[in-house]
């Protein structure tokens, strides 16, 4: 068994205590390899530090919509550097959110398009964040030239799957599709083709049943898996080879 955890972030202060022993103990946990993402310069700059201390660690560095507000000429320039580096393979994690609202909605979609032509530029994949803001998101995809990304964390109905699957988009699936309360996450997980899949944890949030309520971590991620795997009516090792697959695809990485 090999899986790709797609999407975390082991920046945050939660792994501050353990993160040299956690991230050694993913290999016997099946995990062959994370991605690490980063929302602002600072864990940006982690991210890529992290990357060369771990062979299984690969990176995604980029301005989320929260910290929107924070992003300038030098901040831009910076992300761009990194995307340089042998092991930052995606930029992101970029979009909107328009539940928290902490940055400007005129600058978050100021920035997430600016974001976007600097991937579509360097020949990088994105991974986006999209929270109440589907329509916003689409449009503004639609107007950029870019057509290689992840809508990370999706949650969604088949039609919005279809129309960022139409977009050229891989779609990704987080904890939230073990919980009870999303009903549409299964079906999305079990709509989307097979070589459009991924999985993610998004570590330290979104823990998945029968975990739920506890700090996440790339172990879980099989739970997420097994999910998909029902979902889809498929095996567990169907499942995680699929999205194994398609992760080692997405990010550029010899399998």
């Amino acid at each position: 068994m090999m899986l790709f955890d797609s999407h975390a972030h082991y920046d945050d202060p939660r792994f501050e205590q353990d993160l040299d022993t956690l991230l050694p103990s993913m290999e016997g946990m099946g995990v062959k390899y994370i991605t690490n993402v980063g929302t602002d310069l600072e864990t940006s700059r982690f991210t890529a530090k992290l990357c060369e201390k771990y062979p299984f660690i690969w990176g995604a560095v980029g301005f989320h919509p929260q910290q929107a507000k924070d992003a300038d000429e030098q901040g831009f320039e910076e992300i761009g550097s990194m995307l340089s580096l042998p092991k930052i393979k995606a930029l992101g994690e970029i979009g909107l959110d328009y539940y928290y609202d902490r940055s400007e909605r005129s600058i978050q979609r100021e920035v997430f398009a600016r974001q976007l032509d600097i991937a579509y530029r360097m020949g990088m994949p994105v991974i986006v964040h999209e929270r109440e803001a589907c329509k916003e998101v689409l449009d503004i995809i639609k107007a950029s030239p870019c057509r290689n990304g992840v809508i990370h964390c999706f949650s969604g109905s088949t039609d919005t799957a279809r129309e960022y699957l139409n977009l050229g988009f891989y779609i990704s699936f987080t904890g939230v599709v073990t919980y009870k309360n999303a009903r549409l996450a299964p079906i999305a997980a079990a709509f989307v083709p097979d070589d459009r899949i991924m999985a993610e944890t998004d570590c330290p949030y979104l823990t998945p049943v029968p975990f739920r309520g506890k700090r996440n971590d790339s172990g879980y991620l099989k739970y997420t898996v097994a999910r998909i795997a029902e979902a889809r009516g498929i095996t567990f090792e169907h499942a995680a080879q699929m999205t194994y697959e398609n992760a080692c695809r997405f990010f550029g990485i010899d399998r």
